[in-house]
């Protein structure tokens, strides 16, 4: 587990590439397994693939999301409100799991 720098997140690509893998992948796998599979991956490879994490500080992440998301997705038949409460889910996954990747330093 690496300890979190919030200055060193602002080079998070360069810096915590790894553990931004893991945060994504294990959100991935737990939407995967709780939801359809079809639909998730649409969401990860149409709207996730484009979306940026941050550091809001206090511990807490924020995932920005390309504009229009949902308008992004081809490919799966889900009506819009489906489809907008799983990527939130989604979202506030990858935000969890990125906090649990992470050692906080004592404050």
């Amino acid at each position: 587990m690496a300890t979190f720098d919030p200055e060193k997140f602002e080079d998070k690509y360069a810096n915590y590439f790894p553990e931004l893998q893991k945060a994504y992948k294990q959100a991935f796998e737990y939407m995967n397994d709780t939801y359809d599979s079809e639909l998730i991956h649409a969401i990860d490879q149409q709207i996730l693939n484009e979306s940026e994490p941050f550091y809001e500080g206090d511990r807490e992440f924020r995932i920005d999301l390309p504009e229009d998301p949902i308008d992004r997705l081809t490919g799966v038949l889900v009506d819009d409100e489906k489809a907008e409460t799983i990527l939130d889910e989604y979202v506030e996954t990858i935000e969890s799991e990125l906090q649990g990747v992470f050692e906080f330093p004592e404050e």
